[in-house]
């Protein structure tokens, strides 16, 4: 017990240093630090007052989830993904997700409600030629989906490869636009799921994860 109680300042970093992280990624998903950023130590753990020692293992958690790199002598950037990063990206998601989706009938009002609400809300904005957060809406709408398996490993794991996949859409110069484009897809998908025909919901989320990453790829080689 004397050897671990000498562990508790660093058990006690570590858990701020994943509260770190986990702010950072959510910057990135909401589309706040762009690929190829550099981070500066100092005007971060002056924001956010924390030890240098934290934000550091703070930037480890993210290197190791690949939203940030360390370059030698140079610090510490957002990452820019790859085209191979997006392949493997969704192929992870489609195991994921269509997983969760075939879940519907098993699981509550709530939770399918967290897969309808933000398709209406994309819906509603796109009607009103505000696409401004049609981005937003889109990971929501897939957030939605994964927690149908009702697994809070699998909800954190998704939200990491969400990051990723959102820095690569920056890459790409076109985030709303190319979040616009899937908008029918999501609507079709809610539509499928709300007639009772699951199989053909996840054939479509399928059909949408395979033009989403040749699109997404295409234009990563062409930028």
């Amino acid at each position: 017990m004397s050897t671990l109680a000498q562990n508790k300042a660093d058990l006690e970093r570590a858990s701020t240093a994943q509260k770190v992280a986990d702010m950072l990624r959510e910057r990135v998903l909401l589309g706040e630090l762009e690929p190829g950023l550099r981070l500066s130590e100092e005007a971060i753990g002056g924001a956010l007052g924390v030890s240098r020692n934290t934000l550091r293992e703070a930037f480890r958690l993210l290197t190791r989830d690949r939203i940030l790199v360390h370059e030698h002598s140079r610090g510490v950037f957002v990452r820019r993904p790859t085209g191979e990063d997006v392949r493997d990206l969704y192929a992870a998601r489609r195991v994921i997700e269509c997983g969760a989706l075939r879940l519907w009938n098993d699981v509550g009002d709530a939770q399918r409600e967290a897969v309808r609400a933000p398709v209406r809300q994309a819906v509603a904005r796109a009607e009103k030629n505000d696409f401004s957060r049609t981005g937003s809406a889109n990971i929501q709408f897939h957030r939605g989906i994964v927690g149908l398996a009702g697994s809070t490993r699998l909800s954190d794991e998704s939200d990491r490869l969400f990051a990723e996949l959102m820095l690569a859409f920056r890459v790409a110069h076109e985030v709303e636009a190319f979040h616009q484009a899937y908008l029918p897809w999501n609507r079709k998908i809610v539509e499928l799921l709300n007639n009772g025909t699951v199989e053909q919901a996840v054939q479509q989320l399928d059909e949408y994860f395979d033009a989403a990453e040749q699109d997404l790829v295409s234009r990563l080689v062409a930028d």
